[in-house]
């Protein structure tokens, strides 16, 4: 989110914790040891060149993902270990306790000590060539003004919405967990101020499906922040599905396995809140983590993220985006974003209507 820092320059107190939270980190990163400082390094394109023509705008209540059906179909039969790819020799510690459990319990450790800072897009700005202002964001909206808002995390804080909704900011997603070991400190009031200053809200989660199962880290956000209630103007929860900030992008997970974790959480939010989730992601790492899979289309509204003076590509199945976050800084605090419709169908999304 916007005025991020790079969390590979991070305090020392959190590189240098001992040789065992290393370990555990490339454990779960699925990565050598070596690997485990590294995330994010590489710099990349932001994406694949924009088509000369976006397509046609979503027709009225097409961006709600509403009429889904009870259940998804079946999904790849692979599905992911709910461990990291590696575990510790065994062997007992003093005091009786094994090897492995100190490196569970210092893998935590490490996760929660960097979760604050993991937010949307967050190694996305060290793999694009840079981010645009508002003026060069195309009107999405031709019956309206175009409905922008935002996205933030414990990394922003206190926000203050008054100046926010002032601006014209009209909805805002903020980050409720990562994994099942995260949530965010600064939830209640960054959700509950949005809500104040009249903006419609929802909430998202940070995947990081090498850690615990997609089932899992839905019951997790639901029950921490990203549950849904008709009628709250409360847009349905978001998954962040997006390049590893501990190693390697896919988390060590095939692409069978990585779209069996997606189908996982998407299914059991649906069962948790009868919503389907918003899945956030990049192209590039769709297409590079899950083959390019299609099949969440018909149900789940999709958030693109590129820095770009267009959202290019879409992966597959999306004929259109709902919506875009197109740089990590600008008029409001933390990423910026804007919804591909005009406000009253904003409106429907969250009220599922």
């Amino acid at each position: 989110m916007g005025g991020q820092t790079d969390l590979h320059s991070e305090p020392r107190s959190h590189r240098h914790r001992g040789r065992a939270v290393i370990v555990a980190a490339a454990m779960l990163a699925g990565t050598a040891v070596a690997g485990a400082t590294g995330a994010g390094r590489a710099i990349a394109s932001a994406g694949p060149a924009a088509p000369s023509s976006r397509g046609a705008s979503p027709s009225p209540g097409n961006s709600t993902g509403t009429s889904a059906p009870a259940s998804r179909g079946a999904s790849p039969s692979a599905s992911p270990s709910a461990s990291p790819s590696a575990s510790p020799s065994p062997g007992t510690g003093a005091g009786g306790r094994t090897r492995a459990s100190y490196a569970t319990r210092a893998h935590t450790t490490y996760l929660r000590s960097h979760a604050a800072a993991d937010h949307m897009g967050r190694s996305l700005s060290y793999r694009r060539a840079s981010s645009v202002t508002r003026a060069a964001v195309p009107l999405l909206a031709p019956a309206g003004d175009p409905v922008y808002g935002n996205d933030v995390s414990g990394y922003q804080g206190n926000v203050s919405w008054g100046p926010v909704a002032a601006a014209g900011g009209q909805f805002t997603y903020v980050k409720a967990t990562e994994g099942t070991y995260y949530t965010n400190p600064d939830f209640a009031g960054q959700y509950g101020g949005a809500s104040s200053a009249g903006l419609i809200r929802g909430a998202y989660a940070f995947a990081i499906p090498s850690y615990s199962g997609g089932a899992s880290q839905a019951d997790y956000f639901a029950g921490n922040g990203g549950g849904w209630t008709a009628g709250s103007h409360t847009l349905p929860g978001a998954l962040d599905i997006e390049y590893n900030p501990y190693g390697a992008q896919c988390y060590g997970l095939t692409q069978s396995s990585m779209v069996s974790w997606i189908s996982a959480f998407l299914n059991e939010y649906h069962a948790r809140t009868g919503r389907w989730a918003v899945i956030y992601t990049t192209y590039d790492w769709w297409s590079a983590c899950t083959g390019n899979y299609g099949g969440f289309a018909a149900t789940d509204p999709l958030w693109i993220a590129r820095y770009a003076s267009s959202a290019g590509t879409l992966p597959a199945g999306w004929s259109y985006y709902t919506f875009w976050q197109y740089a990590d800084s600008g008029t409001f605090p933390g990423d910026q974003d804007v919804f591909n419709g005009a406000a009253d169908r904003l409106l429907a999304l969250a009220n599922n209507t």
